[in-house]
């Protein structure tokens, strides 16, 4: 990235972090957990709305380093690598992908 779209990204990334933090205290236990994504999508579609595709750019960026810091937790407190951390994750997909 050049250091005009790092200023540009960095501007809007407390907002979009805010509203990550909102989403994922609206998304943790929810019920059913098909919901999830549906919902995910609406604070996406919002953030694309209003802040274009540099504002999708931050959720994700935003996302994933909050996922990564957490398997890292987790990795930690359970005792396993990182990468046996992410084959369960892949697992329970594979699971999930298989039941459909």
């Amino acid at each position: 990235m050049d250091e005009e779209e790092d200023l540009r990204l960095a501007r809007m990334t407390p907002e979009i972090s805010r509203r990550t933090l909102t989403m994922l205290r609206g998304l943790a236990g929810l019920e059913p957990p098909e919901q999830v994504p549906e919902d995910a999508m609406i604070v996406a579609d919002a953030i694309l709305a209003e802040h274009g595709t540099d504002g999708l750019r931050v959720l994700v960026m935003t996302l994933a380093a909050w996922a990564t810091a957490q398997i890292e937790n987790v990795a930690e407190l359970s005792r396993r690598s990182h990468e046996a951390v992410l084959d369960a994750m892949e697992l329970a997909c594979l699971e999930a992908n298989a039941e459909e």
